[in-house]
């Protein structure tokens, strides 16, 4: 009998078929977390240039900005932990169980944030909190996404897991731009003055009440049929420590873990370029190196069209994955930033139509990644240790290679005065993302390792008529 010790056995079952209207829900839970997590990371990275510098960083001159930055990647310091210690509790516990509570934790330390005294009230303790605190939120979010994803590939009929796996991203497009919204509207109605005392904290305050329905959600929502089919056919899985995690994937999973960490850099690395260093770029960085940039309030009205624009997209981007593969799509994405990575920087400063177009070049190298992304990963590893492999591969490679990019981006500018930059690293990320892509197994329309092919009630009379009414054998 396979244990927690051995590598995972091929499982051949007849068709799991899970409710329609359960499969929803679940979709739906994993996507308004997503938004209450993700709304904190849009709102910190929109009013980082605008606010936070000025109200944690008063004195730091041309540093402010990079400070203000450097406290928004101290959250990816504390993600491996929370990767490390929430994703194999994923994996032992259930994936619903621990998704309710990186919610909550994410909720009420989103609000403290917004509690947090001022330099001027507190000095020195109060960036000091406002670094506590996003490590907090980083450690949550360690265990969120991957769990999310998890949730939602595991719930997803096999044939529909494009469709379903893009809205978790719409969920994190929705919070980023709820956080673009409600900051261009206090930038817009406010004084300098009252955005600084006190209007700053507006947004972050508004995340405790849509944390509340995210765990609601949640916490109503029964185990994945991947999970409950894994521990019906092994429950000593409960107890397997985490360094079994490691050993297996070292032994069984090594090229599938290199797959990932590199999927993973070339989607984020876009993400974090995109949404949290270029608002800055426009705002702060162009203007200081005597370059036309914008006004704070323009800046986050481009980056809120974008999204917008990806938002009206995501979902039939996913579901055309399931149309034609995952690879052409990842293909795409990949060669957009090796080919036009640098000319879209260059769009940044050649005044408003360039911005607009640097930014919309971006945007689409983002969305290739986004919508088909959280429907490949989980199909590089089995159940028993997806939700903890998934949560240690991504946050060690997000933190390491992607939180950090704004942050290095930042330095190398204000040190070297060359504002190609961003531009340098998006090729990177573009390169690393060709390469894991040639090397990738094409997963659309194909079961999940270690768990049954999957349909939904909904696909059923379609599924009986093509086996001429007979069992629903794989």
């Amino acid at each position: 009998m396979s244990g927690p010790t051995e590598e995972p056995r091929p499982v051949v079952n007849p068709v799991a078929i899970a409710d329609a209207q359960t499969i929803r829900r679940a979709t739906t839970a994993a996507t308004l977390g997503n938004v209450a997590e993700w709304y904190d990371f849009g709102i910190y990275s929109y009013l980082a240039a605008v606010a936070l510098q000025h109200v944690f960083f008063p004195h730091a001159g041309n540093w402010a900005a990079v400070f203000t930055l450097g406290t928004f990647a101290a959250a990816f310091v504390a993600r491996p932990l929370g990767g490390v210690i929430l994703g194999p509790l994923g994996d032992r516990i259930g994936r619903t169980k621990v998704l309710a509570a990186t919610v909550l934790l994410m909720a009420i330390a989103t609000a403290l944030l917004g509690l947090v005294p001022s330099y001027g009230t507190i000095g020195i303790a109060a960036p000091l909190l406002v670094l506590f605190i996003r490590m907090l939120q980083g450690f949550s979010a360690g265990g969120e996404y991957t769990g999310a994803l998890t949730l939602v590939a595991e719930y997803a009929p096999d044939r529909r897991r494009g469709f379903f796996g893009s809205w978790l991203e719409f969920g994190t497009l929705v919070g980023y731009t709820l956080g673009a919204g409600i900051s261009a509207l206090l930038v817009a109605t406010l004084s300098e003055d009252d955005l600084l005392a006190w209007g700053w904290r507006l947004p972050f305050m508004l995340g405790l009440p849509m944390g509340i329905i995210g765990i609601y959600l949640r916490i109503r929502l029964e185990e994945t049929p991947a999970f409950r089919q894994l521990m019906e056919r092994s429950p000593a899985m409960a107890t397997m420590a985490l360094r079994r995690v490691f050993q297996i994937l070292v032994r069984h999973y090594r090229p599938e873990v290199l797959i990932a960490s590199g999927l993973i850099v070339a989607w984020n690395v876009t993400n974090y370029v995109l949404t949290n260093y270029v608002p800055t770029y426009l705002t702060d960085t162009l203007p200081e190196h005597g370059k036309s940039g914008t006004e704070d309030a323009l800046s986050t009205t481009l980056q809120m069209a974008v999204t917008l624009a990806m938002l009206c997209a995501i979902v039939f981007v996913g579901k055309l994955s399931d149309r034609i593969g995952r690879k052409p799509i990842l293909i795409t994405g990949s060669v957009s930033l090796i080919v036009l990575g640098l000319p879209s920087v260059w769009l940044l400063r050649a005044g408003l139509t360039g911005q607009v177009l640097g930014l919309l070049i971006m945007g689409f190298a983002l969305l290739c990644f986004a919508a088909v992304t959280p429907s490949t990963l989980p199909a590089l590893f089995p159940t028993m240790i997806r939700y903890g492999s998934l949560a240690i591969i991504f946050n060690v490679i997000v933190s390491a290679f992607a939180g950090t990019a704004p942050t290095i981006i930042g330095v190398a500018v204000t040190t070297t005065g060359n504002l190609d930059w961003p531009g340098y690293y998006l090729i990177g990320a573009g390169v690393i993302g060709l390469v894991s892509v040639l090397f990738l197994k094409e997963s659309a329309g194909q079961r999940l390792p270690g768990a049954a092919p999957l349909a939904s009630s909904e696909d059923l009379p379609a599924l009986k008529s093509s086996k001429g009414g007979g069992s629903l054998e794989d």
